[in-house]
């Protein structure tokens, strides 16, 4: 019998820290862009922490706190367009770009040779391509539900949930195509402030993105304000239009990976395919796990903020 975790079982999770908890600074990364960035727990061990898309650093919000009581400095950027970072005039929104944004700002401009990172979606691909383009940079990893490394030889593994395409995988999975083909007919549908962000609620709500009941109607707010502006709502497409033709500064590095890496896998996460797991064990060669979070999906960080602010410790030290 298969096991299955009602996600009312959940235990409560740490409450949500006020909009205004953490002081937000700014930072030079490149030409004209500068990124925000909360910075908790100074002298502590750099710990970065990255978003992916529908998010912004909101998402680490349950986290930062405690993961700076235990020891860690806590960094936790907005990538470049999204959050409270600068939108790029010209328009330069891809993978590598952010790996070097991310290494500017720790690196050069915090002053840390080495850190530790936490990173999902879109923000585990920028991860490890940072491992690969600045080796010694990153101490320790901590990835979930993103995409693994696509350098990696994966002969014999066989997606159980079909392709990533598949309806059977994520029945409303549209947004891809639209996000990523039809952007500037997708945001001429989306007029208002309101419709955007009701765009962005949906992938924390009916469109199976995370575990059920993990975003009520405040959290789902605090998460899709950032994305009411249509330009940063645009910035957050901009991976997906790299699918569609739209021009890389150049490719990510996506090896395989011998860092220490913490795995975890959130189940109920609709936009992976079941194959996360094999693969994650054949491209992360220095692993614990993966391990898989009951009552979490896309968002384990925020829906199962219990486990992961005391795993990481234990597993990293502070």
């Amino acid at each position: 019998m298969a096991f299955r975790y009602d996600p009312r079982h959940r235990p409560p999770q740490p409450s949500c820290p006020a909009a205004d908890a953490f002081g937000v600074q700014y930072a030079p990364v490149a030409e004209r862009v500068s990124l925000a960035f909360v910075r908790e727990g100074v002298g502590g061990a750099p710990l970065l922490l990255i978003h992916g898309y529908p998010e912004t650093k909101r998402i680490w919000w349950r986290n930062i706190g405690p993961l700076a009581e235990a020891g860690f400095e806590v960094i936790v950027p907005d990538l470049r367009g999204m959050g409270d970072s600068d939108i790029p005039a010209d328009d330069q929104l891809d993978l590598v770009t952010y790996s070097r944004d991310l290494y500017a700002l720790v690196h050069d401009q915090l002053g840390h040779s080495s850190c530790v990172i936490a990173a999902s979606d879109v923000g585990g691909v920028v991860a490890v391509d940072m491992i690969h383009r600045y080796p010694g940079f990153v101490d320790a990893f901590c990835v979930f539900n993103t995409v693994a490394p696509l350098g990696v030889d994966y002969t014999g593994i066989e997606s159980l949930s079909g392709p990533i395409e598949s309806e059977t995988l994520d029945p409303t999975g549209d947004y891809r195509w639209m996000q990523g083909a039809f952007p500037d007919q997708l945001a001429a549908m989306l007029t208002t402030p309101q419709a955007r962000r009701q765009w962005v609620a949906n992938m924390y709500t009916n469109r199976l993105w995370s575990s059920r009941y993990a975003f009520d109607q405040a959290a789902v707010d605090f998460m899709t304000e950032p994305f009411a502006d249509e330009a940063r709502l645009r910035a957050g497409w901009a991976t997906y239009q790299l699918a569609y033709g739209r021009e890389m500064a150049e490719f990510p590095l996506m090896d395989a990976v011998d860092v220490p890496t913490l795995v975890l896998y959130g189940p109920d996460d609709h936009v992976l395919g079941e194959d996360f797991v094999p693969r994650c064990e054949r491209a992360f060669r220095n692993r614990i796990g993966p391990l898989v979070v009951p009552g979490a999906g896309h968002f384990l960080q925020w829906e199962r903020a219990d486990i992961f602010n005391r795993l990481l410790p234990a597993v990293f030290g502070g």
